[in-house]
């Protein structure tokens, strides 16, 4: 990959955007105060800290008093989810196949530390849950990624935040792809828990954000002091703090222009990767899906071996490489693509900086890398 690639892999982490950073500036200068004291350092950056709450509420439809915030999205994830299991009545959890290792890490931890049953639902070939296998009985938590990070699938959520409640549990989403993406309502999804990941909307990484609506009640996972309501301790990251506030701002003003536009370029990268590549596989769904993604399988061949034939572009691939040997994607699994097939994909996610110009490269220095037999 060259130092001036076309980025194309937007899913794993933004570039901050400018407006962010010169919020972010003066929090990592001369407003250095702790949050916590009562110095006039120190009441200066309480104040930048609830104006962020409050930008960041805006964005996700929920009271100021209801966001928590972390490190980001693991952080998010496992508060949520630990948090919530440490109370709950019923030790079962109902989850999907395709879900983030921030996810399904606390879950296994919850299986094998305390003896707790996690059903996970089945997905179609879009990477969607289907929500008549919802199994039977109380839960004690439902845990559900709301725009999946390699096929950008929008799940059901409110249906399954319903099923859950339904049935006696708590209802959280990972919203880490989804915010600052598409629009994304507490109160429309149902949910009792949402998880924020700054750095995929154009904020630094290590930062993030726990929604907790009113009257929900968790345990928090770390111990010390009082901080973030008890629920999250330590003194606050105030510089990433500000900067998730500002982007959260930014992302609100940009949101429906920024829809159109990366929608009409991801369809534009599909129509000139399809015509150029006879046989090329479309996972990602063009309805109820994230605007910027496409997940393509390019069949006979090994996604990582097609990106490294074109250095001109920045992407992401369906598999890990281990040691020398490649693996498919657990989630490309779950939806019933060979595995064989599955070493093919390509992720490619956009951002506000793609251009039309950008996608016409980086579409024909994949096809020719795709197309180039050694």
């Amino acid at each position: 990959m060259t130092d001036d690639a076309i980025y194309l892999d937007h899913n794993a982490t933004t570039p901050i955007a400018r407006e962010v950073a010169e919020a972010m500036w003066p929090h990592l200068t001369e407003v250095f105060g702790n949050p916590s004291s009562t110095t006039a350092q120190g009441q200066r950056a309480r104040k930048a800290v609830e104006h962020a709450r409050e930008q960041l509420a805006a964005l996700l439809g929920a009271h100021p008093d209801e966001i928590v915030f972390t490190s980001g999205g693991t952080e998010a994830n496992n508060l949520a989810i630990r948090g919530a299991a440490a109370l709950a009545r019923t030790e079962v959890a109902v989850t999907s196949a395709v879900e983030h290792p921030a996810t399904t890490t606390p879950l296994a931890h919850l299986r094998r530390r305390r003896g707790w049953r996690v059903d996970q639902l089945p997905v179609d070939a879009r990477a969607r849950i289907a929500l008549d296998r919802m199994p039977p009985g109380e839960v004690g938590l439902g845990t559900l990624v709301l725009a999946h990070n390699e096929t950008g699938t929008v799940q059901p959520v409110r249906g399954f935040a319903e099923e859950i409640r339904s049935r006696g549990g708590l209802a959280h989403a990972d919203a880490a792809q989804a915010v600052g993406k598409i629009p994304v309502s507490v109160d429309e999804l149902g949910v009792d828990l949402l998880s924020v990941a700054g750095h995929k909307f154009c904020a630094p990484k290590g930062v993030g954000a726990l929604y907790l609506r009113r009257g929900t009640s968790i345990a928090p996972v770390l111990l010390g002091a009082g901080q973030e309501g008890g629920i999250r301790p330590g003194t606050e990251n105030v510089p990433g703090i500000v900067a998730l506030g500002a982007a959260a701002e930014l992302a609100g003003t940009l949101l429906d222009a920024e829809r159109v536009r990366q929608t009409r370029l991801r369809e534009r990268l599909w129509d000139r990767l399809a015509a150029r590549l006879p046989g090329l596989l479309r996972i990602s769904p063009a309805e109820e899906a994230l605007p910027n993604t496409l997940l393509v399988v390019v069949p006979g061949r090994v996604g990582a071996e097609v990106l490294a034939g074109a250095p001109g572009v920045a992407a992401a691939t369906g598999s890990a490489c281990h040691a020398g040997t490649r693996t498919p994607s657990a989630a490309l699994l779950a939806t019933g693509l060979d595995a064989d097939l599955a070493l093919g994909a390509l992720r490619l996610s956009l951002g506000r900086s793609t251009t039309r110009a950008q996608v016409d490269r980086a579409a024909d220095a994949l096809a020719r890398s795709a197309n180039a037999r050694s």
